[in-house]
């Protein structure tokens, strides 16, 4: 986990050490059920749980704020932030229910308190609302908008008004250009924050609610 320890020097030794049991357990179970592709699993640390911690840099989460991640598939970025926010409370939904299984042994596994496993999808959230909702290579931004405009918390408590942040990669000039005119957006482009050359065309966009 040194490449976590490089960009987050302050991480505890809890913290650290539920990092470095990730692999093992995606190792475990991504040969049950396929939630991470095979080549990329040689890379966990990289191209899953560092890249997960890229929303860090845009918004620090307050104790108690509540963060939805839509389509959290194998648990990303949603695992990874639980672990470093012991203090937020993640709501982790995907449709698929082999998909949620695996989140839910992992979570178990690392005695993650602060996480809530569900297979549902946006639509079939009724009351819930969120500080921010967070995704990672979902769908187009015109649909995540259009999925979770209504989940926001009309309060905020953070530096940043209540939004969607999805990790995204490649060209998105056509995505944004579907928007609705008058939604605030920003790029934020993730090599700002970390080197290494797989984060080159890598993005957070931030869509406020």
């Amino acid at each position: 986990m040194e490449i976590l320890k490089k960009y987050f020097p302050d991480l505890t030794e809890e913290q650290l050490e539920q990092y470095r049991r990730l692999p093992a357990l995606y190792q475990e179970w991504n040969a049950k059920i396929n939630v991470i592709s095979r080549k990329d699993m040689d890379n966990i640390e990289g191209r899953h749980i560092l890249h997960s911690l890229a929303i860090i840099p845009i918004v620090r989460f307050r104790s108690g704020a509540d963060i939805l991640d839509l389509g959290t598939g194998g648990g990303f970025p949603g695992i990874p932030l639980a672990i470093f926010y012991p203090n937020v409370n993640f709501h982790l939904v995907d449709g698929t229910a082999k998909k949620i299984r695996v989140v839910q042994e992992i979570v178990d596994a690392l005695g993650l308190k602060n996480v809530v496993a569900e297979q549902a999808r946006a639509e079939e959230i009724k009351k819930k609302r969120y500080d921010f909702v967070v995704c990672r290579a979902v769908a187009s931004i015109d649909k995540l908008h259009l999925w979770t405009q209504r989940l926001y918390k009309k309060e905020h408590q953070h530096a940043l008004p209540n939004a969607l942040l999805t990790l995204k990669g490649g060209d998105l000039t056509k995505e944004m250009k579907l928007l609705p005119k008058g939604n605030y957006i920003e790029k934020y482009s993730i090599q700002d924050f970390f080197k290494e050359d797989y984060f080159e065309e890598k993005c957070v966009v931030y869509l406020q609610g």
